[in-house]
């Protein structure tokens, strides 16, 4: 073993980068994690076991090489490293960012599971794709040579950009298409910039363009142009969209002033960042400054909501989950940093309803059980903004379908949680795509996501694909990533499968004659 970098995990404690302090992160959207230095990094890479087995990898959407880029790295080979990482990853910096490790390689860590501390990979991760921006090792797309074959990708989101950036690699002349004025989806409207800075999304961006990837921005397909126009511009078509239809609450009062979408009230702030003119931020509808705030739900959405509000200066933040810590589907790391900044997590809670300010006297707040069931009282009207919530106590009782507890409403535990800006963080189904685009043909499942091939993602529509959440319901970056990763290359074979049909044609027509 002399000489071997690696194995150090016995004698080396596990070490994060080091995180800004609490009162000091929460008053701005920096990131909150500091860079590794080099040698911190290669100290932290050197604990890998490089087991015969890696989970790490196994236990990764995109199946990384994390074992070998870790020996890299270790070894001071950032570059190779760095060249290793992307094989597989289209964005290494993002997911270094925001993946849920703790869920994915790092909580599958072998040495984790023997009690030594999982390796930090997320943190590696980011800091050799850092490095590589600013040793200018991350290149443009650039084609050895160009494709006659046109794409054209619906949604600037990462599904949509993991499958632009092979298809443009390859020569294929690629258009992304977004609603929004600025490319990235979720990574640029819907993830705060303490988890991940607009610049290393935008610099990705234009790093796209730099390669030839046409960007139609504030388009919307069904407004400004028809998908079958869209089909008929292309020789392939990928849906990309994601999903951004809030689930809603049927409870009295769920529509009052201030009670507000998490993906509105997330976009917004996003749009504040980037430096652009926000109405409803600057008219206080969207802002927290000031408000004692509760968020409902208990994911990563949630947590993006919690940790943004506080950062926008409400006097209080408060966040009901409707089961205990230990079922909750967020990030516990997410759940920690939230804590640390001061977010009250208000366990085995849901809402029975809202209050408004000008509510009659003996108005009463219906009562709604988990599955939605009411008693069928009549709610008073909502003359005014909201006041609070109507919050139930809930107890968790017998496994569901899932394995998990079912939680239970506790009779006669109910309390009001005043508030003046309620945010709903109850996660999101997918669009009516086929009748918004008037493609009844496009097939959904009864959850209504995009029905597709689980391989080459092809729908049921001759050459259009779909990725991504708008098939698997709301997920994962790094899902998504791979899903326009596998798409991109099925795209491509279907391209060379017709490349050889013609040239066999043409070839039999000129025997011919």
């Amino acid at each position: 073993m002399a000489g071997n970098p690696m194995l150090k995990f016995v004698t080396l404690h596990r070490e994060m980068p080091e995180k800004r302090d609490a009162q000091n992160r929460k008053a701005d959207f920096g990131e909150i994690y500091r860079e590794f230095a080099a040698e911190r990094a290669a100290a932290q890479a050197s604990r890998c076991s490089q087991c015969g087995v890696p989970y790490c990898q196994t236990h990764c959407p995109l199946h990384n090489n994390i074992p070998d880029w870790l020996r890299l790295t270790a070894e001071g080979r950032l570059r190779e490293a760095y060249d290793i990482s992307q094989l597989t990853n289209t964005f290494p910096e993002i997911c270094g960012r925001i993946c849920p490790q703790d869920r994915l390689c790092e909580g599958n860590c072998v040495i984790e599971q023997s009690g030594h501390g999982t390796v930090t990979i997320g943190a590696v991760e980011k800091y050799i794709t850092d490095t590589a921006w600013e040793e200018g090792w991350v290149e443009p797309p650039a084609p050895a040579e160009e494709r006659p074959e046109s794409v054209g990708i619906v949604g600037a989101g990462p599904g949509g950009l993991a499958a632009a950036d092979m298809l443009r690699r390859a020569g294929v002349q690629v258009t992304v298409y977004d609603r929004y004025d600025r490319a990235g989806g979720l990574l640029s409207y819907g993830i705060p910039g303490f988890k991940l800075e607009k610049e290393v999304v935008e610099r990705r961006n234009r790093q796209l363009e730099e390669g030839g990837v046409a960007f139609e921005l504030g388009c919307e397909v069904g407004r400004d142009v028809t998908f079958a126009e869209l089909r008929e511009r292309h020789d392939a078509l990928v849906i990309a969209t994601g999903v951004y239809k809030s689930r809603e609450l049927e409870h009295p009062h769920a529509d009052a002033q201030g009670v507000v979408k998490a993906i509105d009230y997330l976009t917004v702030s996003s749009k504040k960042y980037f430096g652009d003119q926000v109405d409803e931020f600057d008219s206080g509808e969207m802002n927290a400054e000031g408000k004692r705030v509760v968020v409902i739900g208990g994911g990563d959405t949630a947590m993006d909501c919690v940790r943004t509000a506080i950062r926008q200066g409400a006097t209080s933040v408060k966040c009901l989950y409707r089961r205990d810590r230990a079922n909750m589907p967020g990030s516990q790391r997410e759940v920690g940093n939230a804590e640390e900044e001061g977010v009250e997590f208000v366990w085995l809670t849901a809402p029975g309803g809202f209050e408004t300010h000008g509510m009659t006297p003996d108005a009463e707040v219906r009562q709604i059980g988990p599955e939605g069931q009411g008693s069928g009282v009549r709610p008073g009207p909502a003359t005014g903004p909201v006041r609070g919530v109507s919050v139930q106590r809930m107890k968790l009782g017998e496994p569901d379908a899932t394995g998990r507890q079912r939680p239970e409403v506790m009779e006669g535990a109910d309390y009001l949680e005043e508030a003046d800006l309620v945010i709903k963080a109850l996660g999101f189904e997918p669009e009516d795509l086929p009748t918004l685009w008037e493609q009844p043909e496009l097939e959904v499942t009864r959850w209504g996501t995009v029905k597709a091939d689980f391989r080459t993602h092809a729908t049921a529509l001759d050459g259009v694909y779909a990725v991504g959440d708008i098939v698997r319901g709301a997920s994962l970056v790094v899902w998504a990533i791979r899903d326009g990763r596998e798409c991109a290359e099925a795209i491509l074979e279907r391209f060379d499968l017709a490349t050889v049909e013609a040239r066999t044609m043409a070839t039999a027509t000129v025997a011919a004659e």
